[in-house]
């Protein structure tokens, strides 16, 4: 897939790790949607960026505003081309509470419905304008790349909401590639370690140089723009699909 003169949706594009995405689509010649509920944050990325962009809020659990970024795309741009969910939320919190009673359901629902059920609404939509349009030389019409983290693999303790919702996306990646196969769309999930983004720069100083002197190497956090070359690859290696990988430095989290 060439990303230049092709357009692409970007759910949580307006800061972190979409924001980086975003910036780098646009500098390689891409259009872009950037689907997000800050309306601040997306607002001044277009503001960056130029005529390339566009922003739309998107709640992604919510259908019409799902659809609405997907047509925007289409409708601004001619086509969509790519997806990238980057939208997600954490919320840590241990199934028995201090006093020993249940964790609220609606912790663990709401972290679900936004880092899975949202990223499921999101490609659902894009598969079908995807679907309806033109192939390229190689027979492909689009490509889906999911946001996961190494939290499937090494979740923490009071990470069990959070670990679910990634380890389900990494769970769905190879049978919608085995459907999709017909259609000529891929899909690919990176599973992020520890890296540089508004949450974490929330962390005293201190804390985060030492979260970063854990990762193997390099010992550092990830950089955003690290993650978007990987997005990049994705998008212009043909033979990437129904994968995930891991971009952590070789990071395995500890229970806590």
């Amino acid at each position: 897939m060439k990303i230049e003169n092709n357009s692409f949706v970007v759910t949580g594009g307006a800061s972190g790790l979409g924001a980086a995405t975003v910036r780098n689509l646009v500098k390689l010649g891409g259009r872009v949607v950037v689907a997000d509920l800050n309306e601040v944050g997306g607002h001044a990325l277009v503001a960056e960026l130029g005529e390339q962009t566009r922003y739309i809020k998107c709640n992604v659990v919510n259908e019409d505003d799902a659809r609405a970024a997907v047509q925007l795309a289409k409708s601004a741009f001619g086509g969509l081309h790519g997806a990238i969910n980057c939208a997600g939320i954490g919320a840590p919190a241990k199934v028995l509470n201090k006093d020993g009673t249940a964790q609220a359901l609606e912790v663990f629902t709401k972290v679900v419905n936004v880092n899975l059920i949202g990223s499921f609404n999101v490609i659902r939509f894009a598969a079908e304008v995807m679907n309806a349009q033109q192939p390229n030389e190689e027979g492909e019409r689009g490509v889906l790349v999911n946001t996961a983290s190494i939290a499937a693999y090494d979740g923490q303790i009071g990470q069990a909401a959070y670990s679910a919702s990634k380890a389900g996306l990494i769970g769905m990646t190879l049978p919608i590639a085995r459907e999709f196969a017909r259609i000529g769309v891929r899909i690919v999930t990176i599973a992020p370690g520890l890296f540089e983004t508004p949450l974490m720069a929330t962390l005293p100083k201190e804390i985060q140089d030492s979260l970063g002197k854990s990762v193997p190497f390099p010992s550092r956090l990830g950089r955003p723009h690290e993650f978007a070359h990987l997005v990049q690859s994705i998008l212009e290696n043909t033979m990437l699909n129904g994968e995930t990988i891991r971009l952590d430095g070789a990071l395995r989290m500890a229970p806590k």
